[in-house]
């Protein structure tokens, strides 16, 4: 596997992850416009925006060290 197919894996990774949380604050906005607010479904979305952001910090954090592993690279063939 290549450095650039891991930036790339990380960037639609990070993609998804942004996708997610677009999907749950609609959930979420749909609910709050809503007379009963079902506290289940709240919560769920809640949590499944935590799990979006730690989805796109691990993606990130993936990216950065391809990046940083790039350089590296660079800089001992350079």
């Amino acid at each position: 596997m290549s450095l650039t197919s891991v930036s790339s894996i990380a960037l639609s990774g990070m993609g998804s992850a942004v996708q997610r949380l677009n999907g749950t604050s609609a959930n979420m906005a749909r609910m709050a416009a809503q007379p009963d607010i079902d506290t289940e479904d709240l919560a769920r979305n809640a949590v499944e925006q935590r799990v979006a952001l730690y989805e796109f910090k691990a993606n990130m954090q993936t990216f950065k060290t391809g990046q940083e592993m790039l350089g590296t690279l660079l800089d001992i063939r350079g």
